[in-house]
């Protein structure tokens, strides 16, 4: 705790502007009016449309390859930021030998080891966010899988399908929006990492990052398909 005196105005200002972008953008995207134009809101109204869908199917081998494929992809991010966690935390370990290492480089640029420490900790913490995020998403895709099996059969017309469909859609949404949580962390901790090299990049990142993400959710390609 006492290295954070050691941070310039510099960097202060740059961590808060990174964690400006990243609270930020999280709630436009999840929690502000504009958010139903997005890419997420959009996905979610197929998901209740798959639900529909499925559960006026008799043979779901189809949805419960979906939902595998789905898992899949959960468990890889999951399974990947481990060995990020661990190679920062190995990376921590070593702060002196990884100072002596770069000292002609512009890594050098984070200083001494408890102001490397705090740098890497913040990639570290970013990271260990995404983890939390992917294995909550992983439980609630089970969660999907168990409701999928129990579902009933029946057109939307039907009494109890509208309330089970929304069922199914929610389960769905909530597990997407934490992987989409997720893979955001892995963005922003990328950003993080412009901290071992200068404040300017930290923040300069942050503000790229928001960009991309920006244009991702609201002005591409895959958007205008959802709404066409």
């Amino acid at each position: 705790m006492q290295a954070l005196h050691r941070l310039a105005l510099a960097d202060w200002l740059a961590l808060l502007a990174f964690l400006a972008c990243w609270a930020g953008y999280a709630w436009f995207s999840e929690h502000s009016r504009w958010a139903s134009g997005g890419l997420i809101r959009r996905t979610q109204d197929f998901r209740l449309e798959w639900a529909y869908q499925m559960l006026a199917r008799e043979v779901r081998v189809t949805d419960s390859t979906l939902i595998g494929n789905l898992v899949t992809s959960v468990t890889f991010y999951a399974n990947t930021t481990i060995y990020i966690i661990a190679g920062l935390v190995a990376a921590l370990g070593a702060a002196d030998r990884l100072l002596n290492f770069t000292a002609d480089l512009a890594f050098a640029g984070a200083g001494n080891r408890e102001m490397l420490e705090i740098k890497l900790m913040l990639v570290l913490g970013s990271f260990v966010y995404a983890y939390f995020k992917f294995t909550w998403s992983l439980r609630q895709f089970n969660l999907l899988s168990i409701l999928v099996g129990a579902a009933p059969l029946g057109e939307r017309s039907e009494p109890g399908i509208e309330r089970y469909a929304q069922r199914l859609a929610g389960a769905n949404s909530l597990a997407g929006d934490d992987f989409n949580r997720g893979i955001r962390a892995y963005y922003f901790g990328l950003a993080a990492s412009g901290w071992l090299f200068s404040p300017l990049l930290l923040a300069v990142l942050a503000l790229l990052i928001l960009l991309v993400l920006y244009r991702r959710d609201y002005r591409s390609a895959a958007l205008d398909i959802l709404r066409h």
